[in-house]
Parts: C-alpha cells; structure tokens; sequence
C-alpha cells in the first residue's frame, strides 16, 4: 500500500547553533535535534553513554524487596523456581536471572511453559508440579502481572511468589510477596525497560545485598558486564524504545556480544555467520540472533534456549545452536505458508483497502508462528491485525495473536472486546487472546467496529518520516561513519532515513537470497554509484523495470563491511517514479 512520504521539520540555526555548541557534524546536530536533543551536555551524554547512567536498581519499584526475599531464600536453601517466558525476552531474562542464583550459591532451576500445551504466563498445573517437586520459591520473569487467579493458587500451595514483568497492569494486582514492576509502586512514570531489563536490575540488587553495599563484588560485575548481553537481546528482541537506560543496556551489551560472549551465544553466532563482523549492531540481533532463539520457543522447545544461554559446555551449546539454526529454518518456513494464506483471507474477507482492522483465523496455522506474521501484515497493510489459530478437535480455544499500528492501543482495543474472549494481554502494540471457536465472527465485528471508531482514515495510510532530501554525493564514507555515532539504533531511536530525487537504475534489479525476496540495485545519480538492497523487496522487481529507469528512493545509509572493505550501501525502504516532492510538516 503507498505510503505519505513526511518530512521531518528542521530549523537551520538551530541546526547550526547546535553543531558549534556541542561540537558535532551538520547532519549529526540536525538529526539529534529532530529527537529532541537540544542541549550540549544531552548531547554529550547521548553520544557517550556510560554504564553509570544506569539508575540504581532500588529506584525500581519492588526490586530491593525482592531481592531481600531471594537473598533469603539462598541462605535458608530454599528451592528456587525462574518462571519465565518463552520469547527472547523472557527466555533472556530467565537466563540471566538464574545464573545471578546460581552464583550466589542458590538452588535454582528454571521453568518455561510449553507455548503450545500451556500457552502464555504461569499456570495453575505448572505451579502444583513445581510445588510437588519441592520448589518454595518461584520467581516470574517477563510475566505474572496479569495472573491473579494463578497467584491465588501458588499462596494455597505454600509458593512464595516474586513478579517481575513489564506488560500493561490489570484492573486488579495478583497477591505476590513482591512485583517488580516499573510501573508498580510510588516511583511514579513507568520506564521502557523491558522484561529482560528488569530480571538484570533484580541480579544487580542481587549482587548489591549479596554483597552489603551498593560496590558489588568483582566477581559479581564480571557476572553483570557478562550479563547486560543478554539484557541487551531482550531489549532488542521486544522491541521497546531505545532511550534512557536501555540505550546504555543495548550500547554495552553489544560491546559484550562482541568481546565476550558466552559458550552459547557464541555457537549461535557463528551459525549466523556474525564471528565475521568487525562490531555487531542492533540489526544483527533482531534479524540473526533473536529469531534463531526465539524459534525454539515459538515451536515449543524454549528450555533448549535457556540452556543454550547457560551452559557451560562448548560441545552441547554446538549441539543446540545447532538444532535451534534448523528449527529456525522450520519456523521460515511455516511463516511464509501462513503469510501466503491469512493475506489471501484478508482480500477475500475483508478487502485491504475497506476495514479498519483485519482478523482472520484458519485451523492450520502454527499458534507458535501467527504473531510474526500478524506483524508482517501491520506493517505491509498498516493496520491492526488479529491472526487466530483455531484448534481443529474443537476441545481447545484458539490462540491469537495481534500486533498494532502508530495511534491504536491494542490492550485497550481487546479489553473493549473482552465479552468474547475467554482472555487476553499484551501492549499497546502487541498482545495476545484466547478465545472460543463460536466467538470469533462476533469478535471480529466489534475488533473492526472499534478500530473503525478509533482510526480516522488518514491514519489508515502509512506514514514514512524523512529525516532529510539528500544528494548521493554527500553520502560519503565519512557521514555516514558520523550517522553512525547516534546508534544503537532501534525503537525510539531509528536509523536515519533520507531521500534522493532523480535516481537512475545504473543496472536492471535483480533478486536475491532465499526465494528470491530480497533485491539488489545500483543507484546512481550524477557521476556517483551505489549499491542499494531492498530487504523484503522482491515483489518490487516488476514496478522498477517498468518505471522508465529514473526512480525518488527512501533510504538508510550503513556501512558494509566486505572482506575488509568498507563502503556506503543503501537500504531501501520505499520508491516512486520520480515527480516533483512536496514536503509536508
């Protein structure tokens, strides 16, 4: 679907004032400022963050009483359960948390549901089995917020409780011993840190009352530097904004991924060809790393992951790198299956150009792979997008997925349509539901009612913010190293997106990787060439050989390393057949 083609508003002198005051580039001062940096000291503070911008883990809410629980539970040798979730967060977090334990002398083990069988967050079996195996403590990471009744059974079992978790709060709090929460408590605004981030600001008031003073122990921040590469891959992973502190997570974590990964992130990465990158950027966690991880537990083997992320044994972590590589090309596959299908059931149910919303549901979908492409299809169709996994016995409810788009609150949109759901939760911009087979046609109506009321129809097109218009002379190796000062790059924090009027198709597209659906271009205006890759592109191959050979192009400049080469390349994003661009603010 086209897409509104926005230019971000820019003053010159302030551009200028800027780039004298804090003593950076033009293009540097300019796009600081469309973020809202406009002082030299948020500059300098932006540009060179510090681990000591991290704020002291007892200024989030719950923590310090929970870790004084678990530090408690260790000394009286209590059996302690990390209850996490299944996707890269929550298995990251699990990760890091029970490793804290272990250092610390605790018996720990882990616990992630089955994605399937069990499906999101704790459950009343689970916890009974945990109970009967001897645990006494069981410590949630990534979920738990939501679970009221849940925490009702595990105080009938004799369980001590700890939540941490960082999805949207219910109307009521389960009744835990602790919930470490960012949102929970006196300290007010809630923080973006995500379920990851918050299971390292525990280890870290771990190792402070483990310790007795603020200063941990060596061995403990040799554990913690070890630790924020797994902070950072959650971080990453669930997508939450990439300001405050979890700028400072991602930025150190990357640096650890590089210098000192683990047995098994390691494995993981030469799999991923990574071990051949001079440094790793945000991009390689979210397209090579995440999705290798999260496959496991998309296909319900999410306890592989964790071990993977905690052994110490190099032959078992190459051993399931391995497996997790293969189950990562068997989730590829079904995503393309599904795609292929929900987007055909969308244009014969729905029609992209008429719904606000699309639900769509189908008995031969893999409930372990529907929120990917609930995903791919917000972004393509800009819309919200609900995909349900219908059981084909009938004696189970169907699992959905939704993700959202700029300006619909999927928690509050699910919430309103609660009647017919058996339950539900999530963000604002993705979630999760059950529901009942003779509900979904009543369901969809009122999804579709509500997004219609919520979504004016300017809001149905997508908008593509532009950071500037730019000559492909100015791209010289030297900016775009400069661009590159503004990473991590992410959420919140988005590589720079530029324009280029007038760009020539030196050489016919071609396709390129699996199946074809990537293309590779070469661009050229005046005397000056590039390459260009359109991730996910392919289906423009058609488009451009027919557009008369002169094309407007959006783009994301990056430096590509190539057998020690370093060279511009741009990132496609969206073209049109070249016309007068009118800027709009």
């Amino acid at each position: 679907m086209a897409k509104r083609w926005r230019y971000r508003p820019h003053d010159a002198a302030r551009v200028t004032a800027l780039e004298r005051e804090a003593g950076v580039p033009a293009v540097v001062a300019h796009l600081l400022l469309s973020r809202g940096i406009d002082q030299p000291q948020r500059v300098r503070d932006f540009l060179d963050c510090k681990l000591s911008h991290l704020r002291d883990p007892a200024e989030l809410p719950g923590a310090a009483e929970a870790a004084e629980r678990l530090y408690a539970a260790i000394a009286d040798r209590r059996k302690i359960v990390v209850y996490g979730d299944y996707d890269v967060d929550g298995v990251t977090g699990t990760s890091l948390l029970w490793q804290c334990l272990r250092l610390l002398g605790a018996e720990a083990t882990t616990y992630v549901p089955h994605r399937i069988e069990e499906g999101y967050g704790l459950n009343d079996e689970a916890l009974r089995t945990l109970a009967a195996q001897g645990a006494k403590v069981v410590v949630t990471v990534d979920c738990g917020i939501a679970s009221v009744a849940e925490a009702r059974t595990a105080r009938e079992l004799g369980l001590e409780l700890i939540i941490t978790d960082h999805h949207c709060l219910g109307a009521q709090l389960p009744e835990a011993a602790a919930i470490v929460h960012p949102a929970v408590g006196p300290a007010g605004a809630p923080s973006p840190l995500s379920g990851a981030g918050v299971a390292f600001k525990l280890a870290w008031a771990l190792c402070q009352r483990a310790s007795g003073a603020k200063r941990v122990s060596d061995r403990m921040r040799e554990f913690l530097l070890d630790a924020v590469a797994l902070a950072a891959i959650g971080t990453v992973a669930d997508c939450v904004p990439l300001i405050d502190e979890n700028r400072v997570l991602v930025q150190y974590g990357l640096r650890a991924l590089g210098e000192r990964p683990s047995i098994g992130l390691a494995s993981l990465a030469r799999l991923a060809e990574l071990d051949r990158k001079p440094e790793l950027g945000c991009e390689d966690i979210a397209f090579a790393l995440a999705p290798r991880i999260n496959a496991a537990g998309r296909l319900g083997q999410a306890q592989l992951a964790v071990e993977l992320l905690t052994t110490a044994s190099a032959e078992r972590a190459a051993a399931l790198a391995e497996y997790m590589n293969e189950l990562n090309a068997s989730r590829q596959s079904l995503e393309r299956s599904i795609y292929l299908a929900a987007h055909k059931q969308i244009v014969e149910q729905h029609g992209p150009e008429c719904d606000a919303a699309f639900v769509v549901a189908d008995y031969d979908w893999h409930p372990g792979v529907i929120g990917i492409v609930a995903g791919r299809l917000a972004e393509k169709l800009h819309r919200p997008v609900v995909l349900i996994a219908l059981d084909a016995t009938g004696v189970k409810p169907g699992t959905g997925s939704a993700r959202s788009i700029a300006g619909f609150d999927l928690h509050a949109a699910l919430a309103e349509c609660g009647e017919h759901l058996l339950s539900h939760g999530g963000h604002a911009v993705a979630a999760g539901l059950r529901i009942a087979l003779e509900n979904v046609a009543a369901f969809r109506e009122q999804f579709c009612e509500v997004a219609a009321a919520r979504l004016s129809h300017e809001q149905r097109q997508a908008e593509l913010w532009i950071d500037a218009e730019v000559p492909l002379a100015a791209l010289t190796l030297q900016t775009v190293c400069d661009l590159e000062r503004l990473a991590p790059f992410g959420i919140g924090n988005h590589r720079p997106v530029f324009a280029a009027s007038a760009v020539a198709l030196a050489e016919a597209p071609r396709r390129i990787g699996g199946g074809g659906r990537h293309l590779s271009l070469q661009l050229s205006q005046g005397p000056v060439r590039l390459r260009g890759v359109a991730f996910g592109g392919g289906d423009w191959l058609d488009e451009l050989s027919a557009s008369g050979g002169t094309v407007d192009i959006v783009f994301r400049p990056v430096i590509n390393a190539f057998r020690g080469r370093r060279s511009v390349e741009l990132q496609l994003t969206d073209w049109r057949v070249s016309e007068p661009v009118v800027s709009a603010t």
